[in-house]
């Protein structure tokens, strides 16, 4: 049953009422949602409404997605091409069963689902304007390109290793509650081609959650940038802003939805980025080779790659790129554990009134789409509303992309959130990952976000375990 219906007519204002569930709230991806077993891979099923066939597409896009892509030349020509820098051998690698990634863990783990992002200031008239013009995102870092790769096929050498360090920062809730917050610094260290810039800008970036993708992609433009309040009108503190980024696929500036900052304007843009970025891969896209390679990384340029006739003369031809991106548009939400439950209820009214859904907007109806069946017309719970915040000088990474500068970021959609532990058996989250758990999460919130974060610290206990259990339930 899809809700053919658009805005306020769908009920997708704000409730005001807590005491029940409101319609279909059990189910945030609509009819796509996954109302099945809930396990370690509750984030891998498709949406509910596939048909027999398109759910066929689904599989074939899943076993692309696990792809282990391997050095060229090799004899299996369809899965060559890897790198020759790259940060994973797979999609699945940094998206542990569809789901969130985390920070290495001590000297003993890596960090295969999380990376920095490089880049510099512009450094002339042109860079600038082209900035101004969203043509470009940002300017490549000279020697190592828009991140580092901290692996390399035989034969060649990585770019180098991440560092992180912390820093514990101890906050006293106002009941007397203790927490330490740790605050994190990274570091290049073992760099393979020689020093970076002096004006180097580092983001760190874990692997976000795949569910509900084609959904937020299904919402129509109108209604994000109608949530937009860029000089405060309002006067609420809140002043989300779109970003506007180039789409190599429209040819064209297009809303950007999807990354920590909005970067990219669709699925299928930002998966073909990963495979370019992430894994070396030339796709439609991005058809060079070498991936990230930049001009002073001579050997990288020169090494074999998997290009071949047979496959459009890149690594991944449009029909690989496009069934991936078919699968990661189809992910389904899992549905929410006990809605109805008195205490949730409770936490969901705390959660309302300290103003985070001002962020947060939890509803939306996804427009109508020709391509999509499954996902038209759906009453969809997300909890964001996609726009660029201001969250303080303790999250800013100080680097701008697109539009968005270096103390905003985009507002992660909560859906699922409360499954990361099962999913992936951590509790890590922020886009860094330096957040052990989610009340770490809330109070790392600023700028924007600080009288909502200010509103939680001055609960009682009860209260915040009962805003805890809410946003666990979703």
């Amino acid at each position: 049953m899809s809700v053919a219906l658009a805005g306020d007519a769908a009920g997708t204002a704000p409730t005001t009422v807590f005491n029940v569930v409101e319609p279909r709230e059990q189910l945030p991806g609509g009819d796509t949602t996954h109302t099945g077993r809930i396990d370690r891979d509750a984030f891998s099923h498709p949406s509910a409404n596939l048909s027999l066939e398109r759910a066929m597409d689904f599989h074939l896009g899943n076993g692309l997605f696990k792809r282990l892509w391997v050095s060229a030349p090799a004899s299996t020509q369809a899965a060559d091409g890897l790198g020759p820098l790259y940060n994973a051998r797979s999609c699945q690698r940094c998206h542990v069963r569809d789901g969130r990634g985390h920070p290495p863990a001590g000297q003993g783990d890596n960090a295969v689902s999380m990376f920095l992002r490089l880049s510099i200031p512009p450094q002339d008239d042109t860079q600038r304007r082209q900035l101004a013009e969203h043509k470009l995102k940002v300017i490549p870092e000279p020697n190592y390109g828009t991140q580092l790769q901290d692996f390399a096929i035989a034969g060649q050498m990585a770019e180098g290793r991440m560092g992180i360090s912390y820093q514990e920062i101890p906050v006293v809730l106002d009941d007397g509650e203790r927490v330490s917050l740790r605050k994190p610094s990274y570091r290049v260290a073992e760099l393979g081609f020689g020093p970076l810039h002096p004006q180097v800008m580092l983001s760190p970036r874990v692997a976000p959650p795949m569910i509900g993708l084609g959904l937020l992609e299904a919402i129509a433009a109108a209604d994000i940038l109608a949530l937009a309040d860029p000089d405060d009108r309002d006067g609420d503190g809140i002043s989300g802003r779109a970003n506007r980024v180039w789409s190599a696929k429209q040819q064209r500036v297009m809303l950007g939805r999807f990354g920590w900052k909005a970067g990219s304007p669709g699925i299928d843009e930002q998966s073909q980025e990963a495979f370019a970025g992430d894994i070396g891969i030339a796709v439609p896209l991005h058809p060079a080779p070498g991936g990230d390679c930049t001009e002073l990384q001579t050997a990288c340029l020169q090494a074999p790659n998997g290009n071949s006739p047979q496959y459009d003369n890149l690594e991944a031809h449009a029909q690989v790129t496009d069934l991936v991106a078919f699968y990661a548009r189809n992910l389904a939400v899992p549905a929410r554990r006990a809605p109805a439950d008195p205490e949730v209820l409770a936490g969901k009214q705390l959660f309302y009134e300290a103003g985070c859904i001002a962020c947060h907007r939890p509803k939306y109806v996804t427009a109508e789409q020709p391509e999509h069946p499954e996902l038209s017309g759906q009453l969809i719970w997300p909890y964001t509303d996609l726009l660029l915040h201001d969250m303080g000088e303790g999250l800013a990474d100080h680097r701008p992309e697109g539009a968005a500068n270096g103390r905003e970021w985009r507002t992660p959609p909560l859906w699922g959130i409360g499954l990361t532990p099962t999913v992936n058996g951590h509790s890590f989250y922020l886009h860094d990952g330096r957040a052990r758990s989610l009340l770490e999460a809330i109070l790392w919130h600023d700028g924007e976000a600080r009288a909502a974060r200010d509103a939680v610290q001055h609960m009682s206990a009860r209260q915040r375990d009962l805003l805890l259990r809410f946003v666990e339930s979703l």
